[in-house]
């Protein structure tokens, strides 16, 4: 094993004393490279990709209140092939981390404050943010593509080096929002964004070759806060969700969230039309953080994710002050996620709804290779009360009605697993889950694997990683062959 520090990146927070700069969320700036990770336990050799997690890390003494979505994003990236494995994590050298490196201040305020807070023009919906790009990550055309949650520019990397390979440039004045789509089947890249402003959404397609083909407007009755899309192979599915912006408190400068008294409406498209084209279906009122799959089935198509029981929480008892609502809405047995699936007939415009499981759970996953298409298998986070952590994993078989579960340890959490396909796997769950895993009690990280067949058992090896990485949002998979094309 050859440990190399590449950079530290120098940071000028006064103090850590905030509940989400400590434990598995405490900041580090070391970027490293690792060849040749040591192993308890031996690694597969019929495993080969890469796992990509994106993380939040704060350089900056925060202005006014910190929320942890405001950290700068962090790549960790594990490079699996020979039965041997790399490691290289960087921080994502979007135009906001540039110039707060230039002035070593911060210059954008956060999520919690006012955009009139910041000391430049920004990014994002909610306007006069930071684009950290740190919330989602996908890899596309051969390159990784980092996303910022609230719509922005969208960052490529080399995903073997993490060099940095610029801004894409076909991201729309309104830029992009959270959660892109690839299509593995096609090379697409399907995006949506969201903004103040009429008609309030676009959604669009980037073809194989990273070239925009497709973009159209979605109009809404107002600002909304869609977080991710689902798509079939023919149709995507974009959403107008009850949970939005006060417009009594928009007018004031003030974006804060409010459960409306409507319905929850989903917007079917053809994957290349436009808003004359859109099939509107009602469901239940709720806010859905992630979608896991969408497929057809004769006059259906039938989508899969979360429901929210609860996705206008009370105040976080205990939160220090000031804090009580952002920690509220971190809290995802607050918030009461549950698998669920909707139902859309195409021919008769009715919803069937379904709940799938009452465990709160969160961040799904599955084996991409049986995208839109009815999958079985389906593995959930399962959070850990109080946190935006989660402490364990769970495996839902919905063909037999089974779930099994595996938890981490305490003191212990996970970052989203991602399914890796065995090379020539046979079957849906032939292959492994990936995660990174930081145990607070060592203060230390390591990447782990399961075998998905058999998630309980626990992981089948251990890569140490050189540093405990501070926690975050997503992660992602991508085979060999995703990457050297």
């Amino acid at each position: 094993m050859k440990i190399t520090k590449v950079k530290t990146v120098e940071s000028t927070l006064s103090t850590k004393d905030h509940p989400y700069m400590q434990g598995a969320w405490e900041t580090f700036y070391d970027e490293f490279n690792v060849i040749n990770l040591q192993s308890i336990g031996e690694i597969p050799k019929d495993i080969e990709g890469i796992y990509i997690r994106n993380t939040e890390n704060q350089v900056h003494e925060p202005i006014g209140r910190f929320h942890p979505f405001d950290g700068d994003g962090m790549l960790h990236s594990i490079v699996f092939e020979n039965g041997k494995a790399d490691y290289r994590n960087r921080f994502i050298q979007t135009e906001g981390f540039q110039v707060e490196e230039k002035f070593q201040k911060s210059k954008w305020a956060g999520l919690m404050e006012r955009p009139g807070a910041s000391e430049l023009p920004g990014w994002g919906a909610q306007g006069c943010l930071k684009d950290t790009s740190s919330t989602d990550v996908v890899v596309h055309n051969g390159k990784v593509l980092t996303t910022f949650y609230q719509c922005g520019d969208g960052y490529n990397m080399d995903p073997l080096t993490l060099d940095p390979a610029g801004k894409v440039d076909w991201a729309p004045i309104d830029g992009i929002s959270a959660h892109t789509k690839v299509d593995l089947k096609t090379g697409e890249l399907l995006f949506f964004n969201y903004s103040k402003q009429a008609p309030f959404m676009h959604y669009g397609v980037v073809d194989q070759e990273n070239i925009l083909k497709h973009y159209t407007p979605i109009p809404l009755p107002g600002p909304r806060l869609p977080h991710d899309m689902a798509f079939t192979e023919n149709f995507s599915i974009l959403n107008d969700l009850p949970l939005f912006w006060d417009a009594e408190l928009l007018k004031r400068g003030v974006h804060a969230t409010k459960l409306h008294d409507l319905p929850s409406r989903f917007a079917i498209i053809p994957r290349y039309g436009s808003a004359k084209d859109i099939k509107w279906f009602e469901a239940s009122p709720t806010y859905c953080l992630h979608w896991n799959n969408a497929y057809e089935s004769g006059d259906e198509i039938i989508l899969e994710g979360y429901f929210q029981e609860n996705p206008e929480p009370g105040n976080y008892e205990g939160a220090p002050h000031g804090l009580e609502r952002m920690m509220a809405f971190l809290d995802n047995h607050l918030l009461k996620p549950r698998l669920h699936r909707w139902r859309f007939n195409l021919k008769t415009g009715e919803t069937i709804e379904e709940s799938l499981d009452d465990k709160v759970i969160e961040f799904g996953a599955i084996n991409q290779k049986y995208a839109c298409q009815k999958h079985q298998f389906t593995y959930s986070m399962m959070p850990t009360k109080g946190w935006f952590t989660f402490d364990g994993l769970t495996k839902h078989d919905h063909v037999n009605g089974k779930c099994e579960t595996y938890q981490f340890g305490k003191g212990i959490f996970g970052s989203e697993v991602c399914f890796a396909p065995r090379l020539h796997s046979s079957s849906e769950d032939d292959g492994y889950l990936v995660s990174i895993i930081t145990d607070v009690n060592k203060k230390s990280s390591a990447c782990v694997l399961f075998d998905a067949a058999n998630i309980a058992n626990g992981p089948i090896c251990t890569l140490p990683l050189p540093q405990q990485i501070c926690s975050g949002t997503h992660a992602t998979w991508a085979q060999m062959n995703e990457i050297l094309r």
